[in-house]
């Protein structure tokens, strides 16, 4: 009998030749330029400067509609509805001419004292209104920013444009103030008009300033409302700030008080709507100083904004 043997199986040779891989490997430069030449472009890169601007003036209409329903649903609940427009500045103007006309007799010293309070709190009202509105332009919308691509400085200059336009609404309710208290109607009104341009642009680069801010640190909103009051009691809403200084204190003091932005804007309107305040009364150079403000605060806010396009809604 003749035993037949199993040939052991065959072990494959093992080579030291890594695998063919599927794709081909690119570098980093390799793989941008081709992106490049097939029109792809980075998720959520930030444009250019002047592109994001075209984008923006692209938007306008969007913007306007934006505005005008926030302005419209603002009070839709409340059984007065946009009656509240008018009544909000004006029980503020009461309840400080209680405080700071009777109680504290700042009035003694102010002449046309009700047209001169009743002004600077519906000024500084548009300059408060615009920044607490900015500080939810970005945490307010993130459904909206998460969810369509846009430039996302539309939400607060959106906003910003709502308070204007409230603003204009509420100015009615002022001139009727003013005819009652003897200020009428004459060519110096008319200086109202740039002076409004002027803390629009103003008060919509602050805007944007606290948008990215809150849009980081959500307790900007929270510690908002503190800075504002502070603010609000150096700019002479409710007294005279050459009145209470006079020639008192550091001269520093005084014309840093005098020039603050929102001191600034409230005297051009105070000078544009009543008599008796005149020009004497309002710091020197006091339009270069407005518009040097606007221009400060309305580029240098937009330009800050846009540094941290790409980063809006994210985290």
């Amino acid at each position: 009998m003749v035993s037949q043997t199993t040939a052991p199986p065959t072990t494959p040779a093992v080579t030291d030749a890594a695998p063919t891989p599927l794709l081909p490997v690119h570098e980093p430069g390799e793989l941008a330029a081709l992106a490049a030449r097939h029109g792809l472009t980075v998720s959520g890169e930030r444009p250019t400067l002047g592109a994001y601007i075209r984008q923006l003036w692209g938007r306008r209409h969007f913007i306007t509609a934006f505005a005008t329903a926030k302005l419209t649903a603002q009070y839709s609940q409340a059984k007065l509805g946009q009656i509240w427009q008018i009544m909000t500045p004006l029980l503020n103007a009461t309840v400080y001419y209680f405080i700071f006309g009777v109680v504290m007799n700042t009035k003694k010293n102010v002449e046309d004292f009700v047209p001169f309070l009743v002004t600077g709190v519906f000024i500084w009202t548009f300059t408060a209104s615009s920044i607490t509105a900015g500080t939810r332009a970005i945490s307010g919308n993130l459904g909206l920013v998460r969810a369509l691509h846009f430039p996302r400085a539309s939400l607060p200059v959106a906003l910003a444009l709502q308070q204007l336009q409230q603003l204009l609404f509420s100015l009615g309710a002022l001139v009727l103030i003013l005819i009652g208290f003897g200020q009428f109607p004459r060519p110096s009104w008319l200086l109202a008009i740039p002076a409004l341009i002027l803390q629009a642009v103003f008060n919509t680069g602050l805007s944007m300033v606290v948008a990215r801010l809150a849009a980081r640190t959500p307790d900007v909103a929270q510690l908002t409302p503190f800075v504002l009051r502070t603010w609000m009691y150096a700019s002479g809403v409710m007294f005279s700030i050459e009145d209470k200084l006079g020639d008192r204190g550091p001269h520093l003091v005084k014309v840093a008080l005098e020039c603050n932005p929102a001191a600034v804007f409230i005297d051009l309107m105070r000078f544009a709507f009543i008599d008796s305040f005149s020009g004497s009364q309002l710091p020197p150079h006091v339009w270069a100083v407005a518009t040097g403000w606007a221009l400060v605060c309305g580029v240098g806010g937009f330009v800050y904004f846009w540094k941290a396009e790409e980063l809006y809604g994210r985290g």
